[in-house]
């Protein structure tokens, strides 16, 4: 989620909550029109809920949620004004209006060190796997095993395309993906993959351990995170080398 989208959504819980229970006025056919007690409790938790996702699919980990209920017990004690108006934030120990830098600066230093901590344990976990099965590697830090070498037939080309069954997980054992019988060219994937199924003949099996740079890097989905380094097992069911195309002839005028 966009850090703007994520401010506009705190601000907006802030103001609700800000807002309080107004005293209920007026007859009762207008009273009527009023969201029902069922409704108001649905829509409370519900904002709950919403707050909560925000917190749990943006990364920021661990909170104090002490100093949480402390800031929404602030929201709802806050006299009505305008959220970020100078009286408004005076109510406030912290000045609302810092939100936006101050999520940025956290979710920053957050990413930073997940991201660092998942290329240590990724980089210990391929040294790890090197040796216990006896696996090999390649220059540019793969690491593999091949549990079926296959046919001569293999992909030499980075257009050449594969079909294949896989099943890919992290050092941990969590899978973020599963597919069979799945076609695409080798320039159209993860380098990992590109390198890696060129190690092995068609009809074969091979576990690849990919490091984060010939993955995701930094910008790993939130399923996968930062600097992580991916296990991947797959059948090489087909290869199809690359046939260029033969040009057409000039049409005659």
């Amino acid at each position: 989620m966009k850090l703007t989208k994520l401010f506009a959504i705190a601000s907006a819980i802030v103001l609700v909550v800000a807002c309080g229970s107004p005293k209920v006025e007026g007859s009762k056919e207008v009273q009527d029109l009023l969201p029902s007690k069922g409704e108001v409790d649905t829509t409370s938790y519900l904002l709950g809920v919403n707050f909560g996702l925000v917190m749990t699919q943006n990364g920021f980990g661990d909170l104090n949620m002490a100093q949480v209920r402390k800031g929404m017990a602030d929201a709802l004690a806050a006299k009505e004004g305008e959220p970020m108006d100078s009286v408004f934030v005076k109510q406030f120990k912290i000045d609302p209006s810092t939100m936006n830098m101050v999520i940025n600066e956290f979710l920053r230093k957050r990413t930073a060190y997940e991201g660092a901590l998942n290329k240590e344990k990724g980089d210990a976990f391929r040294k790890d796997f090197y040796v216990k099965n006896s696996a090999d590697s390649t220059a540019s830090g793969i690491v593999y095993l091949i549990q079926d070498s296959g046919s001569d037939v293999k992909a030499l080309s980075d257009r050449d395309t594969v079909k294949v069954n896989y099943r890919g997980t992290l050092i941990d054992g969590t899978e973020f993906d599963k597919n069979e019988g799945i076609t695409f060219p080798l320039n159209r994937v993860i380098r990992g993959w590109t390198e890696g199924m060129k190690l092995v003949g068609e009809g074969g099996k091979i576990t690849l351990v990919i490091p984060a740079n010939l993955a995701y890097g930094e910008r790993g989905p939130r399923n996968i995170g930062a600097n992580s380094t991916l296990i991947f097992d797959v059948d090489l069911l087909e290869v199809h080398p690359f046939v260029e195309k033969e040009a057409e002839p000039a049409k005659k005028k």
